[in-house]
């Protein structure tokens, strides 16, 4: 896959571009993510699909430190990237987790340019019974012993997770040893903004068909799936046996499955 660059409001966004013709799919991955690991999934998608994988600000190899992480910045990059690499054209999008909120709050504001929705472990966010979940994250991260003299004591320290595996695989070489290619402090900031409301109005406005894949052992609130489904009612579900949040890493050829179906109808 190509990286291309889009340049807005002073930030930079990198992304992963491969494959041809008009039904387009953009991948957006989530919190302390990056392209990197939804590569798999865009190589399932070629060569009958053009996909386009953004590194969402913040993250991967866009610029790390961008002053605005609201909601409304992360759904006006996605705009960019579809008006500048996709040349404006009606997309699926596809979102993990922070990136399906992005992805939800694109196909509401901007039905025009969405043909499908696909949300994997991804729901319209507001903290419910979770607490402080943003700060709990942030303080995480920030406890990284960074940076890493190798893989070897990055490995020791994140363990063997599929999600520590795609931390691992992603890291930063620099001259002082491996850091991830996200901040703590912005990635406090940036989940904050997803748990600072329950985004319902924006669900119900959303047009396009939508796919919901959850894991069995994922995240989201099995209260708050039912309510979207009841809400839309047009809506398909898949449930992935045996999974957790990362889906697209612990069972890759379930969730390609679904998705490829869902794309293809």
């Amino acid at each position: 896959m190509r990286r291309v660059t889009v340049r807005r409001d002073g930030v930079v966004l990198s992304c992963l571009v491969d494959g041809s013709g008009d039904d387009v799919v953009v991948l957006l991955h989530g919190l302390a993510g990056s392209a990197a690991e939804l590569v798999p999934t865009a190589e399932a998608l070629l060569p009958e699909h053009r996909v386009i994988v953004v590194d969402q600000r913040g993250h991967g190899h866009s610029t790390r430190r961008p002053q605005d992480l609201s909601r409304r910045a992360y759904v006006e990059d996605v705009v960019a990237v579809v008006t500048e690499v996709a040349g404006g054209a009606s997309v699926t999008v596809v979102g993990q987790s922070m990136g399906g909120h992005t992805a939800l709050l694109f196909a509401a504001e901007y039905p025009e340019l969405v043909r499908r929705l696909v949300l994997l472990e991804g729901g319209v966010g507001g903290r419910e019974d979770r607490g402080d979940y943003p700060a709990e994250l942030g303080a995480f991260f920030a406890s990284w012993p960074v940076p890493f003299a190798d893989v070897r004591q990055a490995a020791e320290f994140l363990g063997d997770t599929p999600v520590a595996q795609a931390w691992l695989r992603d890291l930063d070489r620099c001259p002082d040893g491996l850091w991830p290619r996200f901040e703590p402090a912005v990635m406090r900031d940036a989940i904050a903004a997803v748990a600072d409301r329950a985004c319902w109005a924006e669900w119900q406005q959303v047009q396009a068909p939508t796919l919901l894949v959850c894991g069995e052992h994922g995240i989201i609130p099995a209260a708050e799936v039912r309510r979207m489904v009841s809400l839309r009612p047009d809506v398909e579900q898949v449930v992935v046996a045996g999974a957790g949040h990362d889906v697209h890493l612990e069972d890759r050829d379930t969730w390609v499955r679904a998705l490829r179906q869902f794309i293809s109808r």
